[in-house]
């Protein structure tokens, strides 16, 4: 492309806008992308407003031609990551680029320098900024818009970083399952499944409720009991702290389904959650945010979509999970199981998301409850 390539430090609140503002112009005309509400993307890359920051270091960078933004990216430093993995490894994020093959290139050795300057000897991404939040690079299954907190980007983005010398870490993989014939009942469900869960339920001193919206508070503290559990060990996993737990528990409230949100409770502990979300991105995807229009309008348009035109027909099962001592008892059929019977009345589709390569247990198990793989995510890694 024409113009000298320069990399800028996006520093500034000014320059941080300009950040937040540029994948407009990468997604210009994609029929799939679904754009962002501006002030929650803005909220998100303020170190004095999301509380990743207050154990992780970010630098924003852009590279531009001519003074031109034609790409963005963020190298960080999550030092809850390395204390917890005892690793040495950085990450790049919010990474977006025309076509442009030398920006996408200098973007990534500048996050590479970036935290290699920092004492890593790895990189991975893409992490907006974690695995608590957004990750993985799209690389198969470019077939529609992609369900909330799940992410998108054009084909081009895997042969730039391909090429820039990065290798597979982990795989991620989006299973879609239709849920239209199961009925309340379990009729539809996979019969064997259907077997496991009931057994299960007859453990013994195991109860399952809906989450209380009027103890939401409290409800919040049993999810992150049972998630900081039933996530230990799996690959890339950092605990959430108690500021993120607030900003999440804040953020996701409005969203909640509470006939389709549960907990399960061996006497009066929670050992087990699922967390499934409206796929909010199809009304978004309608209300189209745009980069200088009031947040509140293009809110209210998503609501229009969601709650009044009701073009919300898929759910995410976003997050859940047993604790490990209580895993190999068929709880993790009885959660899938009971997810799909609570979204069936409002919802047609579920997308299981996102499930490691690794684990091959929950892979199983998305099988058996009819989800085919239909997206692949990537995280990347490069040794320093």
């Amino acid at each position: 492309m024409a113009g000298k390539l320069t990399i800028v430090p996006a520093e500034t609140a000014k320059e941080r806008n300009e950040f937040v503002r540029f994948p407009w112009q990468v997604y210009k005309g994609d029929p799939y992308w679904v754009p962002p509400l501006v002030h929650e993307r803005e909220e998100f890359v303020d170190p004095d407003r999301h509380p990743f920051h207050q154990h992780a270091k970010v630098r924003y960078f852009t590279a531009r031609r001519d003074g031109n933004i034609v790409g963005t990216i963020a190298a960080i430093i999550n030092h809850r990551h390395n204390d917890y993995w005892s690793d040495k490894v950085g990450f790049f994020g919010l990474f977006e680029t025309l076509q442009d093959e030398e920006a996408a290139h200098e973007l990534l050795r500048t996050a590479e320098a970036a935290v290699r300057d920092e004492g890593m000897d790895t990189i991975q991404g893409p992490m907006n900024f974690s695995t608590n939040e957004e990750c993985g690079m799209l690389i198969d299954g470019w077939n529609g818009p992609p369900v909330m907190m799940m992410t998108y980007n054009p084909r081009y983005y895997v042969d730039y970083v391909d090429s820039a010398g990065y290798t597979k870490a982990q795989d991620l993989y989006a299973y879609l399952a239709d849920i239209r014939n199961v009925e309340p009942d379990g009729t539809g469900l996979n019969p064997k499944m259907l077997r496991v869960a009931e057994r299960a339920q007859r453990g013994g001193d195991l109860t399952v409720r809906s989450i209380d919206m009027r103890h939401y508070q409290r409800d919040a503290g049993y999810f992150k009991e049972v998630y900081n559990q039933a996530w230990s060990k799996n690959w890339g996993f950092v605990p959430l702290t108690d500021a993120e737990l607030e900003h999440e528990v804040k953020t996701l409230k409005p969203l909640i389904d509470p006939k389709a949100v549960f907990f399960m409770f061996k006497g009066d502990r929670p050992i087990g959650t699922g967390l499934p979300l409206p796929d909010v991105n199809q009304a978004l995807h309608k209300a189209y945010p745009r980069p200088n229009e009031p947040g509140w309008w293009a809110t209210l348009r998503m609501i229009y979509h969601w709650k009044v035109r009701k073009a919300v027909t898929t759910m995410r099962a976003f997050a859940g999970g047993v604790v490990e001592e209580h895993r190999g008892l068929g709880l993790h059929a009885w959660l899938i199981v009971e997810t799909m019977r609570r979204a069936r009345p409002t919802y047609r589709d579920i997308e299981f998301s996102w499930v490691l390569e690794s684990n091959i247990p929950m892979r199983q198990t998305a099988v058996h409850m009819g989800g085919q793989i239909y997206r692949t995510y990537r995280i990347y890694e490069k040794k320093l």
